[in-house]
């Protein structure tokens, strides 16, 4: 998977409507909440069948950490 589409995949889990960048903190993203979290954790499961730990999403800082995760 292109880097372009994994962060067309994240607009979509988080419902995000601008240009997502691999350096944006995540933090500063209101719309990275528990909903986001957790259609990660569904999406990551559904199309890669990778299962993401609390300590995994717990570190995750900027847009690229999740990016590094996406398969």
């Amino acid at each position: 998977m292109s880097l372009d589409e994994k962060l067309e995949m994240l607009k979509d889990v988080m419902d995000y409507e601008e240009e997502l960048r691999t350096d944006m903190p995540l933090e500063d993203l209101e719309e990275w909440d528990s909903l986001s979290v957790l259609a990660l954790i569904s999406t990551m499961k559904k199309k890669f069948d990778v299962s993401l730990s609390t300590k995994q999403i717990k570190e995750f800082q900027t847009v690229g950490d999740i990016c590094n995760i996406i398969p």
